[in-house]
């Protein structure tokens, strides 16, 4: 089996996962508890907090645990509108945000806010001039991911952070796809909000974050939890928060980055070299890719049946985002860039992670090679 899915999970790390069976063992109190076993877990639970803000470069009183990222995102939207709602009520987003934060802006809307959404260029960046003649004296928050999950193009963060300037309205991003893969602490330090994500980075499943910059006054949208500052109800998941903390630790950007550009570049030269100019890639500007995550398509194969055949030979693909997979019909990214419906439909995500090799890539052109023969055959 050949797996080329990262974008969408990892495997958990074996150290990570002895670390959450230790824990599971060892620290198995309620962190909230005041007796001394529930202190034992409490000590643990700050300590990873700690840890965790010293690899983002923030304040760790500023970081909430959650299950994931789509809670985080929940969370942070939520908190960040209604926080801020005395100011306005309009909310921007880009069209091509994962599906929790179109979740969470469509509840907004039912509760009587408007929410504005960006387009995409054909380059895959957000529409600039789209979002500045946007923004209104209502407007509170905007929410733009730093590398889209689909295509894996770099957003231009210090841009828009630019555009808001002296302008009271926070700023969200949604740091999954970049944590882990990118040196994430410039990014982190101009936004109001920030959320990642354990398993994207060999971390157990079940496990998260939300940051919120401690100066920004930004209250918990739903009453009366009492756990993460206020921002969760429920025990924490102390295991699992252990598991995650320690795969932060081991993530080396510079390092993956290198990796993934040697391949990412690999089969392109493999791909070229056997089917031509019959493919479309789609990404960012080389220096806004995030090389591990790569958009394409082969020209007139459908994605679905693309990805099926590669699974019948063993290969792992994706047709996009798999929080979001049987729900459009095509990926919500290249409906932002303007392309097509017949084109969006022969969209297929091929991601990177730290097991593929030069050979795996080397296997997978020529998977695509055979079917795009037989396609054209048939």
């Amino acid at each position: 089996m050949l797996y080329f899915d990262y974008a969408s999970t990892t495997p958990v790390d074996p150290e990570s996962l002895q670390i959450y069976k230790n824990v599971s063992e060892d620290y198995w109190g309620n962190p909230s508890s005041l007796h001394d076993t529930g202190g034992k877990a409490h000590l643990l639970l700050e300590n990873c907090r700690k840890r965790l803000g010293g690899v983002l470069g923030v304040p760790p009183e500023g970081i909430s645990f959650t299950s994931g990222g789509t809670e985080g995102n929940h969370v942070a939207l939520l908190s960040l509108a209604f926080s801020y709602q005395k100011k306005g009520k309009h909310i921007i987003i880009s069209e091509a945000e994962h599906s929790s934060i179109h979740s969470a802006a469509a509840f907004l809307e039912k509760a009587g806010f408007k929410i504005t959404k960006i387009p995409y260029t054909p380059e895959g960046l957000i529409n600039l001039d789209s979002l500045e003649r946007a923004i209104t004296k209502q407007t509170t928050v905007v929410s733009v991911c730093h590398v889209n999950g689909e295509i894996g193009s770099i957003q231009p963060l210090q841009e828009i952070k630019k555009l808001l300037q002296g302008k009271d309205i926070l700023f969200h991003s949604d740091m999954v796809q970049s944590f882990g893969k990118l040196d994430i602490t410039e990014a982190a330090s101009i936004v109001d909000s920030l959320t990642i994500s354990s398993h994207k980075i060999y971390g157990p499943k079940g496990a998260g974050a939300v940051y919120f910059h401690p100066q920004s006054d930004i209250q918990p949208f739903m009453p009366f939890q009492t756990h993460e500052h206020g921002f969760r109800g429920g025990t924490v998941n102390l295991p699992g928060i252990a598991g995650f903390v320690s795969a932060a630790l081991k993530v080396k950007p510079l390092e993956e980055h290198h990796h993934y550009k040697v391949l990412r570049d690999h089969f392109f030269e493999k791909l070229h070299s056997s089917i031509g100019e019959y493919y479309t890639a789609y990404g960012g500007p080389a220096d806004h890719q995030l090389p591990h995550v790569i958009g394409m398509r082969i020209n007139g194969v459908e994605g679905q049946w693309l990805m099926l055949e590669c699974n019948r030979k063993g290969i792992h693909i994706s047709t996009g985002s798999a929080c979001q997979t049987g729900k459009h019909s095509i990926p919500k990214t290249l409906e932002a860039m303007g392309i097509g419906e017949r084109e969006g439909k022969e969209f297929i995500r091929i991601s990177l992670g730290r097991e593929t090799s030069h050979g795996h890539i080397e296997e997978l052109a020529e998977a695509l090679s055979q079917i795009h023969q037989e396609a054209y055959i048939s």
